[in-house]
């Protein structure tokens, strides 16, 4: 079976997915203070190798584990994420590959997907 990867398009598909999901992400006041001070350069690096990984693509990811990489975000208010954060997180990444003509197929199994990331992102 093709794996998610290679159905979207690899690298360069990856690579625009993630740029756009980054805009769309620090263009929101919901979540965007997640970001406040992070080397975004060095954040999509990280965010496209985990997800090329995570979608069958190959595997260079050497980032920390979800639980650890995550464990004290906080955003503009100090707050801690939590599912709702993770929701907006999620749309983005959907909203940023449709624009993109990923099929819905696809962006429903990265969905699914991100979904299983949810606990270790908001450490519950």
């Amino acid at each position: 079976m093709t794996s998610i990867y290679e159905r979207i398009g690899g690298e360069p598909a990856m690579n625009a997915a993630v740029d756009l999901f980054y805009r769309k992400v620090l263009s929101d006041d919901r979540v965007n203070g997640f970001f406040d001070g992070v080397d975004m350069e060095n954040q999509a690096a990280k965010q496209k190798a985990f997800l090329t990984m995570a979608t069958g693509g190959p595997n260079n990811y050497t980032g920390k584990e979800l639980r650890e990489g995550h464990k004290n975000l906080k955003n503009k208010e100090g707050n801690g994420i939590n599912d709702e954060h993770v929701n907006i997180i999620i749309q983005h990444a959907g909203a940023a590959l449709q624009e993109l003509g990923v099929g819905e197929a696809e962006i429903g199994e990265i969905a699914a997907l991100l979904e299983t990331t949810r606990s270790d992102i908001t450490n519950s």
